[in-house]
């Protein structure tokens, strides 16, 4: 799960993540309010989010190239695990 400024971040690196097959899929969200603190502030943004479904092998090559793409210092990179789903997805 990755917050990113605008749409059209969330596009160009949902894309280039299922390009370099380090994605099978993504998903974007666009027009998430976002509230956080940073740098000792609370601040708010219009934000879009994107989703991405990997695999735990491919989960650091996964981040290192999504930091090279991302307009953030510091990208909201989350992984989450999946408990339950279905398998022949």
């Amino acid at each position: 799960m990755v917050t990113v400024k605008n749409l059209k971040e969330a596009v160009r690196i949902g894309e280039e993540m299922v390009y370099m097959k380090l994605a099978a899929c993504a998903n974007v969200i666009p027009g998430i309010q976002s509230i956080y603190r940073w740098k000792g502030k609370v601040a708010k943004a219009q934000e879009a989010l994107l989703i991405l479904k990997s695999t735990k092998p491919r989960y650091r090559e996964l981040e290192k190239a999504i930091k090279a793409m991302h307009a953030y210092e510091v990208p909201e990179v989350i992984a989450l695990p999946v408990t339950e789903g279905l398998e022949a997805y």
